[in-house]
C-alpha cells in the first residue's frame, strides 16, 4: 500500500453530504407554466446512496433551492436529513450533525459550486464532480470522472467504499468477482 492509499484508508467518514443542482443533478431546472418544476436524477447514484446508508452512515441533502421533486426523491431512497432553501449551508449542516454528536471532520461533502465551498473547506472528505467549478475543485480531495447527474454521486461513493475497505462487500453482495473492476 503506498503513503497516499494508507492516508486515504485513514479516513472516518460517518455522513455523507450532498448538494442537489449540478451534483445529483446536470443543473438544469425544469419548470412548467403553472411553476411546477421537474429534476432528472440518475438511477446509479440511488443504488449508491442505499450502500452509502446501509455500510458507512446517513446521507443528507443540502440545496440552496426548494424542490417538490427534492423532496419526493428523497423520500424514495430513505433520506431523512434534507435541507432545502439553505442560505448558509454551513450552518444548516452543522445543526444537522450536532444532535447526531457527528463532526465536520467525519462527513464528506459532494459539490459542485461556490456555495458549497464552506462546507467542503470543513467537511474531512470534500468531492468535487468533474463538471464543477475550479474553485471548487482545487479544495477537492476527490475530484470524480463523471459530472453532476451523470452517476457522480455513485463515483464518489464507490472511492469512499473503497477507501473504507467496504467496495468488497458490495461486489460480493452481487456475485461479481474480487478485484473486477479497477479503483476508481
Amino acid at each position: 500500500m503506498t503513503a497516499g492509499a494508507a492516508a486515504e484508508s485513514a479516513v472516518d467518514i460517518r455522513a455523507l453530504v450532498l448538494d442537489v443542482d449540478g451534483v445529483l443533478t446536470d443543473g438544469r431546472v425544469y419548470v412548467g407554466s403553472d411553476g411546477s418544476d421537474a429534476r432528472a436524477f440518475h438511477v446509479l447514484d440511488g443504488l449508491a446512496i442505499h450502500w452509502f446508508q446501509e455500510l458507512i452512515g446517513g446521507v443528507i441533502l443540502i440545496s440552496g433551492k426548494t424542490s417538490s421533486a427534492v423532496a419526493a426523491r428523497a423520500r424514495e431512497l430513505h433520506i431523512d436529513d434534507v435541507i432545502q432553501g439553505s442560505h448558509d449551508k454551513l450552518a444548516d449542516l452543522l445543526a444537522v450533525l450536532e444532535p447526531r454528536r457527528l463532526s465536520t471532520e467525519q462527513v464528506a461533502v459532494v459539490g459542485d459550486d461556490l456555495v458549497d465551498l464552506p462546507i467542503l473547506r470543513r467537511c474531512g472528505y470534500p468531492i468535487a464532480v468533474a463538471n464543477a467549478v475550479d474553485e471548487v475543485k482545487a479544495v477537492a480531495r476527490y475530484v470524480t470522472r463523471r459530472a453532476g447527474g451523470d452517476g457522480a454521486v455513485r463515483e464518489a461513493i464507490e472511492h469512499l467504499l473503497r477507501i473504507g475497505g467496504l467496495w468488497q462487500k458490495v461486489l460480493t453482495r452481487y456475485g461479481a468477482p474480487a478485484g473486477t473492476a479497477e479503483p476508481l
